[in-house]
């Protein structure tokens, strides 16, 4: 495969940018190799600067949920840059893509727009230390929501990724009313809660971990978090930057049939464009200024370049069938996978939920960050270099979760399993 352009590309970006990225698993240190410099996607396909075609299964990180360059939000895109792309002033858009995220997702009683996910859970837990009068959160090891100080606290994904200490540069200070706990394990969390019982504003969970991998809940866990969240009078949020819209049309609080106090959002909401929201019970966001005085402003928030490709995602999302297919085609990925791996003889553990997944190279159930980091990260590796040599463009990490759109087709589906047949038998043979 050539990739001389990507080469030279690199080159002249290490000039520019840190690394030669913007972020950092953009990269390809955990996996070695060149990073593909993308000209342009189209449905399941990226298509790099040298002209080389990908399945792609990152889907820009997951938001993607229609694939890349959607008609319906391309058009929406089109007319709202006609109109002027930012305004700085209140639009009816706002209010249309509110009122979709609310019929997905009941629960959001009022919602805030931000223009990420960082934003939305440093806000989230900003807001919930207001209502609580309290200082401390609880976080889980492996799961990572932003990089605001206060949460980079065994984080997962790129900082584990990269090899980092946890939070290098960030004050002890700032997160010495972080509290870490083991996810899936509500022993831990109890044992915090009884240690801090009149100290912990909120419990924050990705409530499927996406950034160690895909780790679902055990049964009960989630359930355990909102008693005890009740029990103490703490908050429980819910990040579902990565898991909104991905694993249920309602999210995991659909799911899994859990209402948490507070829900954060991220790129999907805008059809992969830069935006987020945080958003729950009234008397919650009702602090939020102007309403009430806990401070949080962004001159983009509600945009309406977002908005208009989110309208236009949330409402191919409302078509069943095409949450059906979604569910279909990772169905048909993970069972074509288990066989061409079980074929070469190389043991994989596959986490899924919803049209999420991670393959992990392990011979050992993956609950939690510490089964994660001890599976073959070096045969990953060497599988992701022959995928992406092959056409199949999968996250540059065995942390990051992969996601399948609704334009992946069974025959897509179908030459990517032929694709990992070959990976798979390579690495067995080597």
């Amino acid at each position: 495969m050539n990739i001389a352009k990507s080469q030279e590309l690199l080159e002249q970006a290490q000039l520019l940018l840190p690394g030669g990225v913007s972020s950092p698993v953009r990269a390809f240190r955990a996996v070695g190799g060149q990073p593909r410099f993308i000209a342009r996607g189209e449905g399941p396909y990226l298509w790099d600067v040298d002209g080389n075609r990908y399945i792609d299964y990152v889907l820009s990180w997951g938001p993607l949920i229609l694939g890349h360059a959607h008609p319906a939000v391309l058009q929406a895109l089109e007319q709202a840059a006609r109109r002027g792309t930012s305004y700085g002033a209140p639009s009816p858009l706002e209010i249309e893509l509110a009122r979709l995220i609310q019929d997905f997702m009941p629960n959001l009683e009022m919602l805030r727009f931000v223009n990420s996910g960082t934003e939305a859970t440093m806000s989230a837990l900003r807001l919930a230390r207001a209502f609580t009068g309290r200082d401390k959160i609880i976080k889980f090891e492996g799961c990572y929501h932003g990089h605001a100080d206060l949460l980079l606290v065994q984080a997962g994904s790129g900082v584990a990724t990269l090899g980092l200490p946890d939070s290098p540069g960030v004050p002890a200070a700032t997160t010495r009313d972080t509290l870490v706990a083991r996810f899936n394990d509500l022993e831990a969390v109890t044992r915090l809660f009884s240690e801090f019982p009149e100290a912990i504003a909120a419990v924050i969970i990705e409530p499927v971990a996406g950034n160690m991998g895909v780790v679902p809940p055990v049964a009960g866990f989630l359930a355990g978090l909102r008693q005890l969240t009740a029990q103490y009078g703490a908050l429980l949020i819910f990040d579902e930057v990565m898991t909104g819209f991905r694993v249920h049309p309602g999210g995991a609080q659909a799911l899994y049939g859990i209402q948490p106090d507070l829900t954060t959002l991220g790129k999907v909401i805008g059809g992969g464009l830069p935006v987020g929201a945080y958003g729950g019970r009234r008397d919650i966001m009702q602090l939020i200024a102007p309403s009430g005085s806990v401070y949080q402003a962004g001159t983009l928030s509600g945009n309406p370049l977002a908005m208009s490709a989110g309208i236009a995602t949330l409402q191919a999302l409302q078509d069943k069938p095409l949450w059906d297919r979604l569910l279909g085609a990772a169905e048909q990925l993970g069972t074509g996978l288990a066989a061409a791996a079980d074929r070469a003889g190389i043991p994989i553990q596959q986490n899924r939920v919803g049209s999420m997944f991670s393959l992990f190279f392990s011979d050992a159930p993956v609950r939690d960050w510490a089964t994660a980091s001890h599976s073959d990260t070096e045969r990953f590796a060497r599988y992701f270099g022959s995928m992406l040599e092959n056409g199949v463009y999968l996250a540059p990490s065995q942390f990051e979760a992969g996601f399948v759109s609704s334009e992946h087709s069974p025959e897509i589906i179908e030459q990517t399993i032929l694709k990992a047949d070959q990976a798979f038998q390579q690495l067995g043979s080597g």
